[in-house]
């Protein structure tokens, strides 16, 4: 067989079987019905209702880099997308982890680096705005969302005043089953009887809320807003662009960065805003609290809780520094900062972020590979770049995906 036909074959088989997850992980989030738990194929028919278009972002984003890559002449394959589903194990995914090119050859250019980067995020940003746009706009009747929880019904003709004035109201059976009470949900989880998982907001996401949706309709919060596909798909899309645009090392964000202030202040900056990422997600690991709380049973995993914090740091300098002991040094002082800043000032970063620390630390680099033609941007491109970074603070969200009470 045909060496570029076996990989076409290939890459087309990668989006099927996307395809394929990513609706199973639709049904999952917007019906919480699994594969494993009778998910009916009524049920998989609904979750392409996300599944299409969050594919259908993923692929414009993709494309986006391809054919500006094409334009400049940078041999490039097709996206290759990367399925991932938990659903056969009961555990909701995303379905997918995204989708990518392989460029098959050096690019020698700032400005083609800079073209390439930033073409993908903003031309799926483009898409995911439209999709928002159409989600809050054809936002369900209010019976919708008592499909999915008939026990919100309890609330009577002011479901949604009450629900928006109790966002964070859950329902619960007490031991009398023909009695229904609501109680908070900080509550609930005080007393450890339930969790809960739900998506952070961001600027955009508050936007379409205040200005999109109808007034005559339920407008889902940040924890219902995995019930509803579209809006769904288009949360996720400005999830990967924040993370894609991202000013550092080697993400479409850091070609932006190198872009507009060159390679030597790249290195910098690039430096700087990692360890302020790094700073936020180890916030509040471990506090005065904690200690002052902890047993003296307990100072054994105390001391464990610490280690793993500096291992996981030390892994994530590994782009920053080379010698062995100054990412050890830069660990310690980076754990005892964040260790007295989160004691006195009582906050928290979002440790779901160091996970993606160690990607970019260890394994993307937050270094920019060097070019033969450092020519600067023409105005355009830094008007460009400007509102790709722009794009960026309206996309990130600092806790994207919540974990309560477990």
């Amino acid at each position: 067989m045909d060496k570029n036909l076996k990989t076409k074959l290939i890459q087309l088989g990668l989006f099927i079987v996307t395809l394929i997850t990513t609706t199973f992980a639709g049904a999952e989030w917007t019906l919480g019905k699994f594969l494993i738990g009778g998910m009916t194929w009524d049920d998989f028919q609904f979750g392409l209702n996300f599944s299409i278009p969050f594919l259908f972002i993923l692929t414009v984003h993709e494309f986006g880099h391809y054919f500006t890559a094409r334009y400049h002449k940078i041999n490039v394959t097709l996206p290759y997308y990367i399925p991932m589903w938990f659903g056969f194990i009961g555990m909701a995914s995303l379905g997918t982890m995204g989708a990518f090119i392989r460029i098959k050859e050096s690019i020698i250019s700032r400005v083609k680096y800079f073209d390439v980067g930033v073409s993908g995020p903003i031309a799926g940003f483009v898409v995911a705005v439209i999709l928002l746009i159409y989600g809050f706009q054809s936002l369900p009747d209010t019976e919708y969302i008592f499909e999915v929880h008939p026990e919100y019904e309890v609330f009577g003709e002011n479901f949604e005043e009450r629900m928006q004035g109790l966002d964070t109201v859950i329902l619960k059976k007490d031991l009398n089953p023909d009695r229904m009470a609501y109680e908070t949900l900080s509550d609930t989880i005080h007393t450890g009887r339930v969790g809960a998982v739900f998506f952070g907001d961001n600027i955009l996401m508050n936007l379409g809320r205040k200005y999109l949706a109808p007034n005559d309709r339920y407008i889902p919060s940040s924890r219902e807003l995995m019930h509803y596909p579209v809006l769904l798909a288009a949360y996720l899309a400005f999830f990967f662009t924040a993370l894609n645009l991202l000013p550092i090392g080697q993400l479409d964000g850091g070609h932006v960065l190198f872009g507009l202030v060159g390679p030597k202040n790249h290195a910098i900056v690039s430096r700087i805003l990692f360890t302020a990422f790094m700073f936020y997600a180890g916030l509040g690991w471990v506090t005065t609290t904690d200690l002052l709380n902890t047993s003296l049973e307990g100072i054994g995993n105390f001391l464990i809780s610490i280690a793993v914090y500096l291992m996981v740091v030390y892994l994530s300098a590994y782009s920053v520094f080379k010698e062995k002991r100054d990412r050890l040094l830069y660990a310690t002082v980076m754990f005892t900062v964040q260790f007295f800043v989160a004691s006195i000032f009582k906050v928290e970063g979002y440790t779901g972020w160091l996970l993606f620390s160690i990607l970019i630390g260890r394994f993307i680099g937050v270094d920019h590979p060097p070019v033969v033609d450092n020519s600067p941007l023409s105005s355009g491109r830094k008007v460009l770049g400007w509102i790709a970074l722009v794009i960026f603070i309206l996309c990130f969200s600092p806790e994207p995906l919540v974990v309560e009470g477990l």
